[in-house]
């Protein structure tokens, strides 16, 4: 399945791009699921739908969106239900814990009473990202299109399985479960369930749930879009996100340059906000093109309103146009689908280099397009490397030659980090 994130700097119109994206994939006999976590309601007057409701009932076994609606052949919209979810997984961990809890002489939560925490949005959006992935053969979406959040949070979002992860594997290490077999015997001495059975019964359970969801950000067949209304604020943000996106593994399939005003304008003050809108539109094509497409969408002259829309976008604004709703279908054609799944995976970019031979280093190249000198640090702690983007790290593990060489050096340039390493003596092979 294809899995499109849509992210971008804020006020740019990811929800009207992500909604034109799943139009065009349904256009071209795709099964698509048009997935948002926003709560405001901003998608369905977008969609010119009623509120996307969950269904009465709904248990911590169902899936953490609302009844996905139809919108065109092959088209549906769904919401993340994060407080619904959030009291069904609950409730399920109580029922789950109950022994623990009777043990202790706590009274259990009722559902009517909980409410969701903060950042329980973000992991029910991360535990739906996975659900789409699990629909029998047939029954399921061929396509998947995220509205996600402004890319800063995006990229915090992206990144907490693995860091979440590292936390269990910190907290809750393997060779503590060595001796689980002894943990009947204890509990049946004690006359009580031994709480660190459940405990570590349920790290495994997330630990799987969260190498699922990281399996699917990292997947070739996941890219993301980034939206931006081109300005000269908007460039650096979009900067960041890139370095962001990169330092975790993501690839972006296309920039959408959203609301181009016309150009040709007799109007001054028009003519100033478009061509300031020119100049930081050849600045994208400079930063991404052609390694990544960018795509232009024209300033409609009014915020999009259903799917529908009686005049293509390169008709001319008559008086009846001005009058009538836009709608995706103008958009649709110029974001385009998404591209196939590639048939084979790319090849690793994270790559190491023997220079041994000739400089008597190992080179490791780390993509990181975006980024600059100033807001780049580099740690060296035990066998992991942290690697520090402007607001955004990451904890690298060292490939298995480099835990045994020292940090020499490093240098960013075309938008790659080349970490210099050379072989501690005490440590590598000698040679006979």
């Amino acid at each position: 399945m294809r899995t499109v994130l849509v992210t971008g700097t804020g006020g740019a119109g990811r929800t009207t791009v992500a909604a034109a994206t799943a139009l065009a994939a349904a256009r071209e006999g795709q099964r698509t699921l048009l997935l948002t976590a926003d709560p405001d309601g901003t998608p369905e007057a977008l969609l010119g739908i009623g509120a996307l409701r969950s269904a009465p009932g709904r248990s911590a076994d169902r899936l953490p969106w609302s009844v996905p609606v139809e919108l065109a052949p092959g088209l549906w919209a769904a919401r993340v239900v994060a407080d619904e979810w959030f009291r069904g997984e609950l409730t399920a961990l109580q029922d789950r814990g109950h022994g623990l809890i009777d043990m202790l002489g706590a009274t259990p939560l009722d559902g009517e009473e909980l409410t969701a925490l903060p950042g329980v949005e973000a992991i029910a959006l991360l535990r739906a990202l996975r659900a789409a992935q699990t629909a029998p053969p047939g029954t399921g979406w061929d396509v998947l299109v995220v509205d996600l959040p402004p890319a800063p949070d995006t990229v915090a979002l992206l990144a907490l399985p693995e860091q979440l992860r590292r936390y269990l594997r910190r907290l809750l290490p393997a060779e503590r479960q060595a001796a689980r077999a002894l943990r009947p015997m204890l509990a049946q001495l004690a006359g009580v369930p031994m709480p660190a059975q459940k405990l570590y019964e349920t790290a495994e359970r997330w630990e799987r749930e969260l190498a699922a969801v990281q399996g699917v950000i990292e997947s070739e067949a996941t890219t993301v879009r980034l939206v931006v209304e081109p300005g000269p604020l908007a460039d650096r943000a979009l900067r960041t996100a890139r370095a962001g996106l990169a330092l975790h593994g993501c690839r972006v399939e296309a920039v959408i340059a959203n609301r181009l005003l016309p150009t040709g304008t007799s109007d001054p003050w028009l003519a100033a906000l478009s061509g300031q809108q020119q100049d930081a539109l050849k600045e994208l094509y400079e930063q991404w093109a052609p390694a990544v497409p960018v795509r232009e969408l024209p300033h409609l002259g009014r915020d999009p309103h259903g799917l529908g829309d009686p005049r293509p976008v390169d008709a001319p604004p008559g008086d009846d146009a001005r009058r009538a709703p836009a709608g995706l279908a103008a958009l649709a054609g110029a974001v385009g689908a998404p591209g196939a799944r590639p048939d084979r995976p790319a090849p690793d970019p994270w790559t190491v280099e023997d220079r041994l031979a000739e400089d008597g280093v190992l080179l490791w190249r780390l993509p990181l397009p975006g980024a600059d000198r100033d807001g780049l640090g580099l740690v060296r702690r035990g066998d992991e490397l942290i690697v520090t983007v402007g607001p955004f790290h990451r904890v690298l593990p060292l490939p298995s030659a480099l835990r045994r060489c020292t940090v020499s050096g490093a240098g960013l340039r075309d938008g790659w980090l080349q970490v210099r390493f050379t072989p501690d003596p005490d440590l590598w092979p000698k040679r006979l």
